[in-house]
């Protein structure tokens, strides 16, 4: 793939991101442990019944969300391009002792080597800030469909992409129509958990690192909601749900 070294670029700034972020978050092992859950209420319903399910999360992050999934009854894999992230989520899950598996890889490389196994899962799940890190709706789309078994179903829960457009000041200041040419931020992927504070930290937020400043760039996707619609349509999946909500979940990134 000729993206492939902005994503390498996306794995070394979420490398040096994902320890900010989870140092803000309280004895996330204990919480899991007691029945705690990071999922909104909009993922569980659209994801409803999953016990006994195989579930693959892909862009799993630190694996809170994904352990969330399993408690729900499912057996799941969580994959993501970052190795402080699924080095965090392994040791979550051992100290939880919520089982789950995790690998670390570039996700299209996973999905490649997935389907060429003959793997095959009952879900395919991604959540928020997902999209914007995909540099290929369609071989996204097209991997995803490879892996799902008959009547397998794609969850996909994402933040707008009208979004996107507005700087934190909502002042508009970027292309709705993207085309896929990658928007690099030279500061990297910031401390999103401290700006959302609790909203982000179901454990309990605490103070954490101070003023983190990412010394790696990263790069970002801006896809429409009909480029997004049209990849996972012609990929061959039929589209059953679609809705759009009138606020975001979690992250606060606007004044």
């Amino acid at each position: 793939m000729s993206n492939k070294w902005l994503h390498e670029d996306n794995r070394i700034s979420w490398n040096a991101a994902t320890e900010a972020h989870n140092s803000h978050k309280q004895d996330q092992a204990r919480f899991f442990s007691q029945g705690g859950s990071s999922l909104f209420p909009e993922e569980i319903e659209l994801i409803g019944n999953i016990r006994k399910l195989t579930l693959a999360h892909l862009q799993c992050n630190s694996g809170q969300d994904t352990l969330s999934l399993a408690c729900l009854g499912a057996h799941v894999i969580g994959v993501d391009i970052s190795d402080t992230a699924i080095q965090f989520a392994s040791k979550l899950s051992k100290e939880s002792g919520i089982a789950a598996t995790f690998i670390r890889a570039d996700v299209y490389d996973w999905l490649v080597e997935t389907n060429e196994q003959g793997s095959r899962f009952d879900i395919v799940f991604s959540s928020y800030g997902a999209l914007v890190w995909l540099s290929d709706l369609r071989e996204w789309a097209n991997g995803i469909a490879n892996i799902l078994k008959p009547n397998g179903r794609l969850v996909l829960l994402d933040f707008h992409p009208i979004c996107m457009v507005f700087d934190e000041h909502w002042s508009l200041k970027y292309p709705y129509f993207g085309d896929g040419a990658p928007i690099t931020w030279e500061d990297g992927i910031g401390d999103y958990v401290a700006m959302s504070g609790e909203l982000l930290t179901p454990s309990g937020y605490e103070e954490g690192v101070k003023d983190f400043q990412n010394p790696y760039r990263c790069h970002e996707f801006q896809w429409s909601i009909s480029e997004i619609l049209s990849a996972i349509l012609d990929s061959g999946l039929t589209l059953t749900t679609f809705k759009e909500y009138p606020y975001m979940n979690g992250a606060v990134i606007f004044d």
